[in-house]
């Protein structure tokens, strides 16, 4: 593959000193390279900014930018997004890891095929990178309808081509923020369509909010009532909907 498309790589950073440089080497071994890595720290108070400048001083693609105060995760991802210069966008955690073929795959799925919106499966493993769940296997493709009922795209594998359908930002949530920016997109396109091969892992810590079902339940409610502004009986009806599969996610496909 030709490297001349710039894609951009969002990663929000606060407080993962533990697991920040596992993260940035996983970039750094992608097959594709022609990338910008745009970490923003969110007012980090242990030594994650020392080991990104680290990180830097001898690879000029990793870029660090800094919130003046605290401001969580939407404004911190927004804030990279503004700035990324890329023609495509995809985000990784400070916890997180892509494969080595994630990026190749990515964008080879997307123009081999003409889509917009692409994302894959990934592996699921705790803090010390064991198996804790099964391999999350997305679907073939989800349009806005389906993504209402529940949200198969996960942040660390969403690759998104800007040059054809723009920037899109995060609603301004605490938490669900990603589903809200999946839903905006899957407004303008007709799908999001999924790469069956797991491209990542998702490390699911013990306070990780996806694992708290209940912690998450005030921003899907947000989601529904706030930022696609549906009444109470349509949030409802979409509720129970994301409330039985995200019961399945995570409970029965284990």
């Amino acid at each position: 593959m030709r490297e001349n498309f710039l894609i951009s790589i969002i990663t929000p950073v606060h407080n993962c000193e533990e697991y920040i440089a596992e993260t940035i080497k996983s970039v750094q071994e992608q097959t594709y390279t022609f990338w910008e890595l745009v970490l923003v720290d969110d007012c980090s108070s242990d030594s994650s900014v020392k080991i990104i400048k680290d990180l830097a001083k001898t690879d000029n693609r990793i870029k660090l930018i800094s919130n003046e105060a605290n401001s969580g995760p939407a404004v911190t991802r927004n804030k990279g997004i503004k700035i990324a210069k890329g023609d495509f966008i995809t985000f990784l955690d400070g916890d997180d890891i892509w494969y080595s073929n994630f990026l190749q795959n990515s964008l080879s799925h997307c123009l081999n095929n003409n889509y917009e919106f692409v994302f894959a499966s990934y592996k699921r493993l705790n803090e010390e990178l064991q198996p804790l769940l099964n391999n999350f296997i997305v679907p073939e493709k989800v349009n806005y309808n389906q993504l209402l009922k529940a949200c198969p795209i996960p942040c660390l594998t969403a690759f998104i081509d800007i040059r054809r359908i723009g920037k899109f930002y995060m609603p301004l949530m605490d938490k669900r923020q990603d589903w809200g920016l999946w839903l905006a997109i899957l407004k303008e396109v007709d799908y999001a369509y999924g790469i069956k091969e797991p491209l990542a892992i998702y490390r699911m810590r013990k306070n990780s909010v996806s694992r708290s079902k209940r912690n998450v339940i005030p921003y899907v409610w947000q989601i529904y009532r706030q930022v696609e502004g549906f009444n109470i009986l349509q949030s409802s009806y979409y509720f129970m909907h994301w409330a039985f599969n995200g019961f399945k996610k995570y409970y029965i496909n284990i």
